[in-house]
C-alpha cells in the first residue's frame, strides 16, 4: 500500500524522523491559505499524488503570502497532474502545507528488499533531488548500499561507512547517523517495503531533514497495523487499480495498448513478456485467479475495458483444477451485454481444453492454440486495426 507524503511523514515523526513543519493537508484553496497563515504567513503548497516530477509539472508552489497560497491551491486542486512517471495523469485531491526550507545540500536515502541476499538494503548517494534510477545509469558509483544482517541488525559503524562511501558531507554525518537509524527503525516497525527520502535537505541553518517521504507498506502485514487503516484511502495511482482493490482483483495498470488476463501470476508475467516478444505492448497485469466465475470474468473484463489505451485483449487460462469448459462458459457468459468494440483472443490449456475450445467456437472470440499463437494473433489484430 502506498501512503502519500503527508501520511508518509507523520509515520517517520512518530520515530524520531526529523521533518519540515506543517500544517497539514487542505482540499480547498480557502484551507489553504487559513493553513498558511497558521505557518506565519509563507508556506509550501504541495500536491498530493503517488509520482515524482511534482515540482516540474506544477504541483509544488512557495507561497509568500496567505492570498497567494489561495491562488496556487486554486489551480492544484482538481488538476490533471501528468509527470514522466504519470503519463495518463492523476487528478489532484488535496495539498499538503508546509513551512518553506532553504537547501544547502540535498541527499538521497532509500531503503528496499533485496529478494537475493533476503536482506534489507540502506541506499545512499550525495545526489538527491535525482531519480535513484537516472543516478544509476548515469553515474553507478555515486551509489552507496548496506545490506543489513538481520541476526546483527543495523551498527553506528556500518551507517558511518556507507555514509562515507556515498561521500555525503563530513560535517553532518553525526547527524546523518541519526537519521538513518530513525528511518530504518520505522521502516522496520511500520512493515515497509519501501522508503525513500529524496531529498534529504541539509538547510542553510544546519538542520537534517526530510524534505520529501515515500513510503510503501506490505499488504500482508496490514492485519498487524490497524491504525494504517486510514491511509488506504487514495492509496492507488489511478481510479482503476482503485477499483480493482475494491474488487479484490490483482490489477496493475501499465502503459501498453494489450490488455491481458489470466490465471496465476506467473502464467500473467509470462504472458506479458510473450507479448512484448510479439511486438505488443502489455496495457496491463490482470490475474483473474481460480474458478473464472461468469461474474468475475465479467468484472475482469470491464476493468481492462476501463482502459481507454486498450485497442485488444488476450485471455490466457490454464486449467488445472479448473475446467477448460467451465471457463470458456464463464467467458461467454462474461462478455455477454458488454459492447466490446476491440477484439479478443482467447487461449485455453489443460483440463478439458478441447470442449472449452469448442465452445468458444461458436462465438465471436478468436481461438488460439498455444500462448505464442495467442500473441501474435492480437499482436496483429491491434496493429490491423491501428
Amino acid at each position: 500500500m502506498k501512503i502519500h507524503e503527508y501520511q508518509a511523514k507523520e509515520l517517520l515523526a512518530k520515530y524520531g524522523v526529523e521533518v519540515p513543519k506543517n500544517a497539514g493537508v487542505a482540499t480547498t484553496a480557502a484551507e489553504a491559505k487559513a493553513k498558511v497563515a497558521e505557518l506565519g504567513g509563507t508556506g509550501v503548497i504541495k500536491a498530493q499524488v503517488h509520482t515524482g516530477g511534482r515540482g516540474k509539472a506544477g504541483g509544488i508552489k512557495v507561497a509568500k503570502t496567505p492570498d497567494e497560497a489561495e491562488s496556487y491551491a486554486q489551480n492544484i486542486i482538481g488538476m490533471l497532474l501528468k509527470t514522466h512517471q504519470a503519463p495518463q495523469g492523476i487528478v489532484v485531491e488535496k495539498v499538503l502545507i508546509e513551512e518553506p526550507i532553504t537547501i544547502a545540500q540535498e541527499y538521497y536515502l532509500g531503503i528496499v528488499p533485496d529478494r537475493a541476499s533476503q536482506r534489507n538494503v540502506l541506499i545512499v548517494s550525495a545526489k538527491g533531488g535525482m531519480d535513484i534510477e537516472a543516478v544509476a545509469e548515469e553515474d553507478p558509483t555515486a551509489i552507496a548500499r548496506l545490506s543489513v544482517d538481520p541476526r546483527m541488525g543495523l551498527k553506528d559503524y556500518q551507517l558511518r561507512q556507507v555514509i562515507a562511501d556515498a561521500k555525503l558531507d563530513p560535517a553532518i554525518a553525526n547527524k546523518a547517523v541519526v537519521f538513518l537509524r530513525q528511518l530504518y527503525n520505522a521502516y522496520i516497525a511500520s512493515d515497509a517495503i519501501m522508503a525513500e527520502i529524496n531529498p534529504l535537505a541539509v538547510t542553510s541553518d544546519g538542520r537534517v531533514l526530510a524534505a520529501d517521504a515515500k513510503i510503501e507498506i506490505d499488504d500482508s502485514a496490514m492485519f498487524r497495523h490497524p491504525e494504517f487503516e486510514g491511509y488506504a484511502e487514495g492509496s492507488y495511482e489511478n481510479a482503476i487499480e482503485a477499483k480493482a482493490a475494491e474488487d479484490d482483483i490483482a490489477y496493475v495498470k501499465l502503459g501498453g495498448n494489450i490488455g491481458i488476463m489470466c490465471n496465476g501470476a506467473g502464467l500473467t508475467m509470462t504472458t506479458m513478456d510473450v507479448v512484448e516478444r510479439a511486438g505488443g505492448r502489455p496495457a496491463n497485469f490482470l490475474d483473474v485467479g481460480g474458478g473464472a466465475s461468469a461474474e468475475r470474468v465479467k468484472a475482469c473484463i470491464n476493468l481492462v475495458l476501463s482502459d481507454p489505451n486498450v485497442e485488444g485483449i488476450l485471455i490466457n487460462i490454464f486449467g488445472g483444477i479448473t475446467r477448460g469448459d467451465e471457463v470458456a462458459k464463464g467467458v461467454l457468459a462474461g462478455i455477454e451485454g458488454l459492447n466490446i468494440t476491440v477484439p479478443i483472443v482467447v487461449r485455453l490449456a489443460g483440463t478439458r481444453a478441447e470442449e472449452g475450445a469448442a465452445i468458444l467456437a461458436q462465438s465471436s472470440l478468436i481461438p488460439a492454440t498455444t500462448m505464442q499463437d495467442a500473441a501474435a494473433k492480437i499482436v496483429e489484430l491491434v496493429n490491423k486495426a491501428a
